[in-house]
């Protein structure tokens, strides 16, 4: 079939992209000289020819072998499209947090072997109140739980330790001289299959977790945020826990400085699971919410979510 007469349109949007190349090309052309007298590495030439409406790109390489000057040629040039991020002036843990009150959470997670699941709650009703009631430790037990849906036989504790990192060292050196605290740790390894800890922040715009009568559920949502995004996360969720806010079901909000990094957990308190389902749906119904979930979903790697069962050890029924 013979080609249409005369030149064929080109999209606005590649017109625009031209028009960044030849530019580029500009750039690259006058920096030429200086790459090519280095005597290594290739010169990176683009060659942009018109011809009727159609466009033909031309990549031509010349240079030597030495891959030093290669990975800096391919650095520069990837950077003239690469989008600028202006630098932060502050650690993101400085800018999300509650700064004048310096509280730092633990999070455990207990996995325990099936079997030893009923003993192990009974040991920890004996020993953990005895902790958090005890003023001779800078902590407080916020919350203890047993994972509902989600995995199973497992225990989950939350600790908070006001005054920081030293409040955190304060206690594990006291705890290290409690020989029924030590008794507590040996018989409690019998019966578990594994644990992992993680250390946290709180964001500043969530609810501090406070004692609250049941009977309630909970739900801890996990999150595991693309490194760099938390700034992002926390502008988001700053508007965002307003629409969460009418039935008292936000409990707290905390972000990982130790363990698995750029973690973000969110705690949650229902009635049930129907009062969960009615609740996470009402939200639709609020202008703004599509918006945040919009831009937040991209910024996960993974999710998980637990419903948990609080124990009679725990402050938050």
């Amino acid at each position: 079939r013979s080609p249409p007469a005369g030149p064929l349109p080109v999209h606005p949007l590649l017109r625009g992209a031209v028009a960044q190349l030849k530019m580029a090309t500009g750039v690259l052309q006058r920096v030429r000289g200086g790459l090519g007298r280095a005597k290594s590495g290739p010169v990176l030439v683009f060659s942009v020819l018109p011809t009727d409406d159609f466009l033909c790109f031309c990549c031509v390489f010349r240079g030597f072998t030495a891959s030093s000057s290669r990975n800096r040629e391919d650095s520069w040039f990837k950077s003239l499209f690469v989008r600028k991020v202006d630098p932060r002036k502050d650690a993101h843990s400085n800018l999300l947090t509650k700064n004048e009150e310096s509280n730092l959470y633990k999070i455990q997670f207990h996995n325990v072997k099936p079997e030893c699941l009923d003993s192990y709650n009974k040991l920890c009703e004996d020993v953990l109140p005895s902790i958090h009631a005890d003023k001779y430790y800078p902590c407080e037990l916020v919350g203890t739980w047993n994972t509902w849906y989600g995995e199973q036989d497992q225990a989950v504790h939350l600790w908070r330790y006001r005054g920081g990192y030293p409040a955190l060292t304060e206690v594990m050196n006291k705890l290290r001289q409690n020989k029924d605290f030590t008794a507590y740790r040996k018989e409690r390894g019998k019966m578990l299959l594994s644990r992992r800890n993680q250390l946290l922040l709180e964001f500043s715009f969530w609810n501090e977790p406070v004692p609250r009568e049941g009977p309630n559920i909970y739900e801890l949502r996990s999150y595991q945020l693309r490194p760099g995004t938390m700034i992002e996360w926390g502008n988001y969720w700053a508007r965002a826990i307003r629409y969460r806010q009418h039935n008292r079901e936000a409990v707290g909000g905390f972000f990982s400085q130790i363990g698995n990094l750029y973690m973000v957990h969110h705690l949650w308190a229902y009635k049930d699971l129907q009062s969960r389902e009615d609740t996470r749906n009402a939200i639709w119904n609020h202008d703004g919410w599509e918006e945040v979930v919009y831009y937040t979903v991209p910024l996960i790697q993974h999710m998980d979510s637990r419903i948990m069962i609080p124990t009679k050890a725990s402050p938050l029924q």
